[in-house]
């Protein structure tokens, strides 16, 4: 099988498994926007969240799956899997004696962290206070992740995606059903739904455990930090873990600056992010993870065109996915907010907060699609530093948008600050992988992007006229509602695939094979 069908390959079954999470993830966020709309409770919620989420990307998402997927897989490859199962013991000691110490931490100075990162909500009695409580409850929440980290990277260079990218959904259910049983028995439920975080998270790591013993690769207590492999994913952390941090940054910046808008425009911001996130989880994310093993591989055996062969392919994927899936989720954000969100504590004016919110973020997926595609690329390179430059950059140019914006649209300029940031980022960093690797041979997707984009449009149009057929003001007439949200999405879905076979966009017919293929199907991996 070619590289090209093994990224494929396995982009799909990472995508099936991520999409039943997100999925869940969507179910939970309409219970938490039912019970606790988008006021004090709410904000206090997300705001505490953040903290410790944040330093799972810093730690577990960012950094250490850059540095540790590369050399973890050239080691596999090269040496056998028993020196990389040392060098995975060692790594994940190494990690869980760090953690410990940065938890420690997080816990005794709970409440200056949220302090620092919430003042905004210091005029409002009782909202800063709470929001440092429910922080100290999740901020356990990093030790998992980054084990879970950590664990994913093993069995993605093992040839095993399913059970990894199956995680979330567990999280997700650990919520919910937590959200429910606070309700039951206690009179603050949010504090029953921050423990389904610390639950959920120790569920993620045990469930990845019966996969690595089937592939005889288990990791375990290790200190021998002085292997080369170790030595090197310490080396290569350092630069990454600044330039997670200054990506970070950034999002806290935003969440400070959202604090000291209206009462809400956390919650705003945080459901349109997550709306925003189900493609690009679905497909980007599972994109990203498919193609970093095989990005190392080649650039271990200093394949160049090769390389770049796997960054055209997976860049017009992105293309192809992305352009329908931004444009749809503007059309369509008041009638899924209204459908699914709507009801209880989460009304119609919030329904439309929201929807804003998620219109000027729909924008930015192209971009940090294309992101994804190429940070990984610079990693199999095991260049670590260019990103983290990018990084800053891209924090200035939002922060600078952001504090001009939100002057004029609240909360949405906030959201529209980060799709321009988004834009930013993804050029510079092609600008400057093609500075590294000399021509990439994208012009050939300029034409694809504008076929892709003529079929958008037409997709667009049939959208709109349906969505707007029905008052997506008005509660309840569900099957309705649901009923021409779902033509809207299955008949301009469709549409888009004709007109792109019509305009003659390639990789469409292989797009659509990825999705038929059977779910239960061990991926094939690029390993020989």
């Amino acid at each position: 099988m070619t590289i090209q069908k093994t990224i494929a390959r396995n982009t799909s079954v990472m995508a099936a498994a991520t999409l039943l999470s997100r999925v869940a993830g969507l179910v939970r966020d309409m219970i938490l926007a039912r019970l606790f709309g988008a006021g004090m409770v709410a904000d206090a919620f997300f705001m505490a969240f953040t903290i410790p989420n944040l330093l799972r990307r810093f730690f577990a998402e960012g950094s250490l799956t850059a540095a540790f997927v590369p050399t973890f897989s050239k080691t596999y490859h090269q040496e056998g899997r028993a020196v990389a199962r040392k060098v995975a013991s060692a790594c994940l000691t190494l990690l869980v004696l760090v953690l410990l110490l940065v938890t420690a931490g997080g816990l005794i100075f709970s409440e200056q962290i949220v302090g620092l990162i919430a003042r905004g909500f210091e005029g409002v009695p009782g909202k800063l206070e709470l929001t440092a409580h429910l922080n100290a409850i999740m901020f356990p929440y990093i030790l998992f992740a980054s084990v879970l980290a950590l664990l994913t990277g093993v069995l993605n260079v093992v040839g095993h995606y399913f059970i990894p990218a199956l995680s979330p959904l567990v999280l997700n259910l650990a919520m919910i059903v937590s959200a429910y049983l606070g309700g039951l028995w206690l009179d603050a439920p949010v504090i029953g739904l921050a423990w389904g975080v610390l639950v959920g998270g120790a569920m993620q790591v045990l469930m990845q455990i019966p996969v690595l013993i089937r592939h005889r690769i288990v990791p375990g207590l290790c200190f021998g930090f002085r292997h080369p492999a170790v030595r090197k994913v310490a080396r290569l952390m350092l630069p990454g873990l600044f330039g997670v941090a200054v990506y970070q940054i950034n999002v806290i910046v935003t969440r400070v600056l959202a604090s000291f808008l209206e009462e809400g425009s956390v919650s705003y911001l945080y459901y349109g992010q997550r709306l925003f996130e189900f493609p690009q989880g679905i497909f980007i994310v599972a994109l990203a993870q498919a193609l970093l093993p095989s990005l190392s591989r080649q650039a271990a055996e200093g394949d160049m065109v090769a390389l770049k062969d796997s960054l055209r392919f997976s860049l017009l994927l992105v293309i192809i996915v992305t352009l329908p899936a931004a444009l749809g989720l503007g059309l369509c954000a008041v009638p899924v907010y209204s459908l699914f969100f709507m009801g209880g504590q989460f009304d119609y004016p919030q329904v439309l907060a929201t929807a804003q919110a998620l219109a000027a973020y729909a924008p930015g997926l192209l971009f940090v699609g294309v992101s994804r595609m190429l940070v990984p690329t610079f990693y199999a390179l095991e260049n670590t530093r260019t990103p983290v430059l990018v990084s800053f950059w891209t924090m200035l140019v939002n922060v600078l948008a952001g504090l001009i914006l939100m002057q004029f649209l609240g909360h949405v300029g906030l959201a529209l600050a980060l799709t321009l940031a988004s834009a930013f980022n993804a050029l510079a960093l092609l600008v400057l992988l093609r500075k590294r690797l000399g021509p990439l041979g994208l012009r050939s997707l300029g034409g694809q992007a504008l076929r892709c984009s003529l079929a958008s449009l037409g997709m667009g149009g049939v959208v709109y006229f349906l969505c707007a057929l029905v008052d997506w003001s008005q509660p309840g007439a569900l099957l309705v509602h649901g009923s021409v949200l779902l033509c809207s999405v299955v008949l301009g879905g469709g549409l888009y695939f004709w007109l792109c076979q019509l305009l003659g966009v390639s990789q469409v017919n292989e797009l659509q094979k990825m999705v038929r293929r059977k779910l239960g199907k061990r991926p094939i991996t690029d390993r020989p």
